[in-house]
């Protein structure tokens, strides 16, 4: 297999000592081979998911955005799964010890969904997310997912998002599904899809009631 040569887009979390970290995972399209701008507004709508994770763990839990190489999926290449995958590497290198959550709106949480079994990957939340495919249930078990959807979401669809939760729970697996007013950009409420994947996040990564 060749080696990905492209650059990796990684901001590591800025708190000096976590106990745990997240990769957060942005938007994209089905598909672009257009280079993500630090601009972008898929990337620049998740930096306050980042801040409010590290600020209500009080610095125990780290985040990471990711920023993809390009803008699309782009069918069999799944180019930001290549990305997040060197991404949990070089976590991986940077926090040994470290449990490992994953945190993506729209296409980032497709690529979480994808993700699901990875044996680095502790947690998962998936944001509004492109649910492709049918997912085997059972490759979710015994990573916590919680996936949180606005009703009236017109880009993904929440009710594919609650029928895998509904799977995954039928086999055993810990999933959650919560479905806000709203549609797909996270505006309505904003603080509260922000608390609800950071206290997740936080709980299953730490261990802790917040």
């Amino acid at each position: 297999m060749l080696q990905d040569t492209r650059p990796l887009h990684l901001r590591l979390p800025r708190v000096r000592r976590p106990r745990a970290v997240a990769l957060v995972l942005h938007g994209g399209q089905e598909h672009s081979e257009k280079p993500v701008s630090p601009r972008d507004l898929a990337l620049v709508r998740m930096l306050p998911f980042a801040r409010d994770l590290e600020l209500r763990s009080h610095g125990r839990v780290g985040a990471a955005l990711l920023r993809n190489s390009v803008r699309g999926w782009n069918g069999d290449a799944r180019s930001p799964v290549a990305d997040a995958e060197r991404a949990i590497a070089d976590l991986r290198r940077s926090y040994p010890d470290l449990p490992i959550g994953l945190i993506g709106h729209s296409l980032g949480g497709r690529v979480a969904l994808e993700l699901a079994g990875h044996p680095d990957v502790s947690s998962i939340v998936a944001l509004a997310p492109w649910v492709g495919g049918s997912y085997p249930a059972e490759r979710f078990v015994g990573t916590p997912l919680l996936v949180v959807h606005g009703r009236r979401d017109i880009v993904t669809d929440p009710k594919l998002s609650e029928a895998l939760v509904e799977r995954i729970r039928a086999v055993g697996g810990d999933a959650t599904f919560i479905g806000l007013a709203g549609g797909h950009t996270m505006l309505r409420r904003a603080s509260t899809w922000h608390r609800l994947a950071s206290r997740f996040t936080q709980d299953r990564l730490l261990g802790v009631s917040t």
